[in-house]
């Protein structure tokens, strides 16, 4: 057993996808999930998979930003590549109103649709949220009880955020956010709450680099996925490799990975 990555961008244009992996891999970052965001994104994300069988599972799902361009045939073939036997979650999905690339009603029926596909087919859900806390809780609410778990990615918010994603059956995924002394305080508070059987570890590469790395680099990889572990064992106090144990086994039980 090696690391898991809850979360890579590997389809980014910054990224030599076959050397990332290699890199992970080489660093002990044996399972990875891909995050897609995109309808042009599920093709390429399942060959990935297919090439990877043992390391690599992926998501599938539309982001906000993207919500404005979703059309309703998206939705059937969003169901159809959740059939991959490597697709493990429906997402990247949620609301974002801090930018608003899309349109806030456009993205909250975008988000919907998801939720409503993650029913169907018996999938986690993978969850995108910034500025919009309340309104994207609110269409949990209708969902939370029936949906087969899921993440709230990235997760940057408070205690009170924290508790009300947990109270909703949800894992909470941690990042390099977490590594900066900058803007990370309210994180630090929350996750001190945080169940160790409700946590993953995700690098949201190429996004997000480890601040307690050194040497630094332009771009996050899977590879240093350690660091966020290495801060977060130092605000629990708890050993890295107890976080290594149970983020890999919460990651897998979310999944429905049998590893």
């Amino acid at each position: 057993m090696g690391w898991f990555d809850a979360g890579v961008n590997l389809l980014d244009k910054r990224f030599d996808p076959v050397a990332i992996v290699e890199n992970a891999i080489a660093a002990g970052v044996t399972k990875m999930c891909v995050i897609t965001t995109l309808p042009d994104e599920w093709e390429p994300a399942s060959e990935l998979a297919k090439a990877y069988p043992d390391n690599l599972v992926f998501t599938v799902g539309i982001h906000p930003h993207h919500a404005k361009s979703a059309k309703p045939d998206d939705f059937t073939e969003l169901a159809e590549f959740l059939k991959h036997p490597q697709a493990v979650a429906v997402g990247e999905c949620g609301l974002d109103f801090n930018r608003n690339f899309s349109p806030q009603d456009v993205q909250c029926h975008v988000f919907e649709k998801q939720l409503q596909i993650a029913l169907e087919v018996n999938k986690p859900v993978y969850l995108h949220e910034r500025d919009a806390f309340e309104q994207q809780i609110s269409i949990l609410a209708q969902y939370a009880d029936r949906l087969k778990g899921g993440v709230a990615h990235c997760f940057t918010g408070s205690k009170d955020q924290l508790e009300a994603y947990l109270n909703m059956g949800l894992y909470i995924g941690i990042t390099g956010w977490l590594c900066d002394d900058k803007r990370n305080q309210s994180l630090v508070e929350a996750v001190k709450f945080l169940p160790q059987d409700r946590f993953l570890l995700e690098t949201d590469a190429p996004y997000l680099f480890p601040k307690n790395r050194r040497p630094r680099v332009r771009n996050n990889e899977p590879a240093f996925l350690p660091c966020i572990a290495d801060k977060l064992s130092e605000v629990l106090n708890i050993t890295s490799e107890s976080l290594r144990r149970k983020s890999y086994a919460n990651t897998c039980k979310l999944f429905g990975l049998i590893d």
